[in-house]
Order: C-alpha cells, then structure tokens, then sequence
C-alpha cells in the first residue's frame, strides 16, 4: 500500500515544494488524469495557501512536463505515455552511467573518502526507513556523482533529465521495500566508484537506473483507481 499523504510540508520543506510534491504525486498515481485543468485559486483554496506558492509549484512542474500551459485553457495535466517515460529513462540510465563512469576514473582521495561516508549515511537512513529524508539523501548521492565526473557539461546535462524525471524518481520511495534495495543498489556503484572501475560503475548505475523505472511504473500502476 502507498504511504498515507502528508498534510503538510514536513521540517525544512517549504510550501511550493511541498505542493508540487503533492500534485505530482497525484498526476502520476492518476487522480488527476490528463487534461484535468489547474487552477491557481481553486489549488491555492484546497490546500489553504495563496497563490504564490501554488504559481511556484506550477512553474516546476512544466519544465517536468507533468502539466502544460495552453492559450485559452490556461494549466492542464499533461499526458505523459509510458513509452515517452521509458525513453526518459533510458536516456537518464545513459547519462547517469557515464558520469559513474568518469567519477571512478576522476574523483580524488579525498573526493572517494567524502562519497564513502555519504553513502554510510544512505544505509542509515535506509534502516530508519523514512521515504522523505531518503529521498533527500538520493540526490545528494547522485549529485556527488555527477560532480566527480569531473565534466561539467555532462552534469549539467545530467541534472536538466533529472528535473524532469524527479516525480516519478521520488515515486518509487512510495513502495514498501524499496528504500532497503535502493541503498544496496547504490551499494554496487560505491563499490565500482571506489574500486576505480568505470565499466563495472556505468553498468552498475544503468542498472540502478532502469530499475528506478520500474519501480516508478509500479508505482503507478498501484495506485492508479
């Protein structure tokens, strides 16, 4: 079962964010289905806020391309196909890869020693077992790839297909269990990163990645009606 919905922004998360969450979440489980118009009011009133911070959310949520500005129509929910999705996906299992890649060839000592006490805190997080907090270190780690790979190009690229797949990406932490196999998964690409091995890193990141796909899907298709 999906875990119960906050109510409200938790410790350090601010409204817009907290409601861009929210709308995402609905968007891809299917309570908003695709077409469904969004108006700043209306969500503003549902969720006792002002406008600021819904126009906010909403801004985010079009450069994910969940919703969509049309002349006339004003915001609606995008349709977002699972083919569409899957070639998202693969493209960031691609991107991904190559900056685990590079960042095993790159990263210093001390670049090695800081990832290495990162991902400790990842399995400590990943035993408390909180989906927010988790969700917060994911990006730290994967952020800290994409900086030891040492190409800024490629992080920056990186990072634009992130934003865009970040709903879906913080949906899979929703499915019981998945917290504890994300961390081991990570466990792989650590290990690979640390070794110095770039092709086992790339495969061991691609890997990871695909399956954060699939998990997105379940959890779509879980919580969909």
């Amino acid at each position: 079962m999906p875990r119960r919905r906050a109510t409200k922004p938790s410790r350090g998360q601010t409204r817009s964010h907290f409601l861009e969450e929210r709308l995402a979440e609905e968007i891809i489980s299917g309570r908003l289905l695709p077409g469904t118009r969004l108006e700043e009011q209306a969500v503003a009133d549902r969720f006792k806020t002002s406008r600021t911070p819904v126009r906010e959310a909403l801004r985010r949520l079009e450069a994910t391309g969940l919703i969509e500005i049309r002349p006339r129509r004003g915001v609606v929910v995008s349709t977002v196909t699972r083919e569409r999705l899957a070639q998202m996906f693969e493209a960031m299992a691609e991107l991904e890869g190559a900056c685990a890649r590079l960042a095993a060839e790159r990263m210093s000592a001390a670049e090695r020693e800081a990832f290495a006490a990162l991902h400790e805190k990842g399995v400590v997080l990943a035993e408390a077992g909180d989906p927010d907090a988790y969700e917060r270190h994911n990006r730290e780690f994967h952020a800290a790839i994409y900086s030891g790979s040492g190409n800024e190009v490629l992080e920056e690229s990186t990072q634009a297909v992130r934003a865009r797949l970040a709903p879906f990406r913080s949906a899979q932490f929703h499915i019981p269990g998945r917290i504890a196999r994300s961390n081991a998964e990570h466990s792989d690409v650590v290990a690979a990163i640390l070794a110095r091995d770039g092709n086992l890193a790339y495969e061991s990141m691609r890997l990871h990645m695909l399956t954060v796909s699939d998990a997105s899907a379940v959890f779509a298709s879980r919580t969909r009606g």
